[in-house]
């Protein structure tokens, strides 16, 4: 039986014992801060514990967890720990999902225990005591590394994995997949992408800054670390590799191509139609009429429509054009996913609900009651008039490079934001920007605890 001995601190901070029921969430995040936005949460440098060596344990939880329905299913009552972010346990999406997971399997009496954990938090918060954690919750993907090391994630097989790979595209399944194996069941994409005033900018206007900058006011989170990439990546700078998971190749931000995207966003800064968009100054200057622009993602859809009315608009990531040559921009783009501890008392029960979570027609409820876009793409095919999200799946089929989740990846962050901000303050300018550049690259591929 897995332990439920939570320490005090995370039982009075997280856990609420609810009999049965869930509730609704949406995308937490700010257009200002990377730490809001899921897959961004933690930028701390991944843990260094190792899987497991023995593998007995994960393969008969597998065989177990394998799904049967129907008359197969053995009779079951017990109780399920289910740790979600708080917005979806306010508006009931949980509780209510929950409970028609419930009704749907008559043969399984099922208590709930509700936990507050956001997506982004899971690395830090489950593998602090695996065991004792939850038995399904919602994780950013680029936890996943830490996660599946510290044996927090079971391995889907079977039924389960033919589910994902049918609903999802191949960049989703693998966003949730290392060395070969899927460990969660995916609801949403993680992106941000283009939110614009169209009665400032038309539909060929807004595929390049350029154009943007000439015509009205942008504002970027240029000091946020998980925005700034969106250049560098855009003229050659590679994050481990091609496909961003060659944690040998480390962060290239060197050299010519990165010294030419630093000057750029000297000049940007310096642009009186640019903004920097930090504590709420992209979406305030949008209700003002001061910013026509701003780049963001679903949490603020509501804000922006709110502020824009019948002028809203969005749309993929526009090109930039970098020393002469237009390029395009890319976001960092991951996932949110539903994972199942190992651990859990009946793994069987655990998988179906996590399944379940995940479905066409729970992200379709999670959609309509949170706004978060859905990822199954059966789903997307019958919502064809939503901007927002036609906006979030073209960035990250069009737009975007994966999120690395090599552990290595937590250099990145406190050295781009760095750079981000001291482009912002006047303290990088042209004379120095080489050095600058070399000096944030050097930053991103060392490890201070050597």
């Amino acid at each position: 039986m897995k332990k439920k001995a939570l320490s005090l601190l995370l039982i009075a901070a997280m856990t609420a014992s609810v009999a049965a029921g869930c509730g609704n969430s949406s995308n937490t995040g700010s257009s200002n801060g990377a730490a809001d936005n899921g897959a961004a949460a933690d930028n701390g440098a991944a843990a260094d514990t190792q899987a497991p060596a023995d593998t007995q344990a994960a393969a008969d939880t597998q065989a177990a967890a394998d799904d049967t329905t129907g008359a197969d299913e053995e009779a079951w009552s017990g109780t399920l720990t289910v740790w979600s972010p708080q917005e979806d346990q306010n508006t009931n999406w949980l509780q209510d999902t929950c409970e028609a997971f419930n009704a749907a399997h008559p043969n399984w009496d099922i208590t709930f225990e509700y936990g507050v954990c956001a997506e982004g938090d899971a690395k830090s918060l489950i593998t602090t005591d695996v065991e004792g954690s939850a038995d399904v919750y919602m994780y950013a993907n680029d936890n996943i590394t830490d996660l599946v090391a510290a044996n927090a994630l079971a391995e889907l097989g079977g039924s389960y994995l033919d589910s994902i790979t049918a609903t999802n595209s191949q960049a989703i399944v693998d966003s949730v997949t290392v060395d070969g194996s899927v460990y969660g069941f995916p609801f949403t994409t993680n992106t941000w992408y283009l939110y614009y005033d169209k009665s400032v900018y038309s539909e060929d206007d807004i595929k390049s800054l350029d154009t943007m900058l000439e015509k009205g006011v942008v504002s970027f989170p240029l000091s946020n670390s998980w925005y700034i990439a969106a250049f560098y990546v855009a003229n050659g700078c590679t994050l481990f590799g091609d496909d961003q998971m060659d944690e040998a190749a480390g962060v290239d931000f060197s050299g010519d191509k990165a010294v030419a995207v630093t000057n750029y966003l000297v000049d940007l800064v310096a642009n009186p139609h640019f903004i920097n968009d930090a504590d709420g100054a992209g979406i305030s200057g949008l209700r003002d009429g001061s910013v026509n622009a701003m780049f963001s993602g679903s949490w603020d859809a509501q804000a922006v429509k709110e502020a824009l009315g019948d002028n809203f608009g969005a749309a993929q990531l526009p090109s930039v054009t970098i020393d002469g040559n237009s390029v395009q921009m890319k976001a960092f783009a991951g996932s949110k996913a539903i994972g199942v501890n190992p651990n859990a008392e009946n793994p069987q029960v655990a998988m179906s609900l996590a399944q379940y979570l995940a479905s066409a027609d729970a992200q379709k409820t999670h959609y309509e009651v949170r706004g978060v876009v859905p990822c199954n793409t059966e789903l997307l095919a019958t919502i064809t008039d939503d901007a927002v999200v036609k906006a979030q799946n073209d960035t990250y089929d069009n737009t975007s490079i994966t999120q690395p989740f090599v552990s290595k990846m937590g250099l990145y962050w406190s050295p781009a934001e760095n750079m981000g901000k001291n482009i912002v303050s006047g303290d990088v300018t042209h004379d120095n920007a080489a050095e600058k550049t070399e000096e944030m690259n050097t930053a991103m591929n060392t490890d201070v605890a050597q």
